[in-house]
């Protein structure tokens, strides 16, 4: 029978209580990237219709409405230009300090509980490593008292520890994998929104400053 066929309770109790914190990881992770992708979902929009729309108001010197339409977004890159236009008469170096700020506080919302998602994708492998050494330890020590106590060393004696030492493994690099690509993925949506939140800030400034 292939290791996939087996029962994933029968998997998890065959690999020890090493598994236990592995299978925490793995409901861990799927929790904070489903929670990721809803937020992100609701977080989309399309920046050059954002600062067309924006920048428009602002033309027609329709401040209000530019800061009204920027709170009825729920994008970073609208709270950003809110603080701008907010600043909308200031000086060019007050206006990109408001803009600085905004974005600051903005960043570490778009990164929330990623570090938490990269250190599960770091240490699941380590776990699965640290279930294979004591299995391999749990099978020297069945072979210890067997040879003490005069008893043949069966191939069923074995294979217990292999068996719960390869589980680990496998289990922490199944959670670790997938993990891993997600993190990469979410950081370059991350790193795709803070690129655009820098690019409007600059059109922003500039589109104050002339008029």
């Amino acid at each position: 029978m292939g290791i996939w066929k087996i029962n994933a309770w029968e998997l998890i109790v065959a690999g020890g209580p090493i598994m236990i914190p592995i299978v925490l990881c793995s409901c861990f992770a799927f929790a904070i990237v489903i929670e990721k992708f809803i937020y992100f979902s609701m977080i989309k929009t399309d920046p050059q219709k954002l600062r067309k729309n924006i920048f428009a108001l602002i033309k027609g010197n329709k401040i209000k409405e530019a800061v009204a339409y920027c709170e009825e977004s729920r994008s970073p890159i609208a709270k950003v230009l809110e603080a701008g236009i907010l600043k909308f008469g200031s000086p060019k170096e007050e206006i990109k300090e408001a803009l600085s700020d905004a974005s600051l506080f903005e960043i570490p919302k778009l990164e929330r509980r990623l570090t938490a998602l990269a250190t599960i994708a770091h240490i699941t492998p380590l776990l699965g490593l640290l279930g294979t050494v004591t299995g391999m330890a749990a099978n020297f020590h069945t072979i210890q008292m067997r040879a003490t106590s005069l008893n043949p060393v069966t191939p069923g004696d074995l294979a217990g520890g292999i068996w719960e030492a390869l589980l680990t493994t496998v289990a922490g690099l199944i959670v670790a994998i997938p993990t891993f690509v997600v993190y990469n993925y979410l950081v370059s949506r991350i790193n795709k929104f803070i690129l655009e939140m820098e690019r409007s800030a600059t059109e922003l400034v500039n589109h104050l400053t002339q008029i």
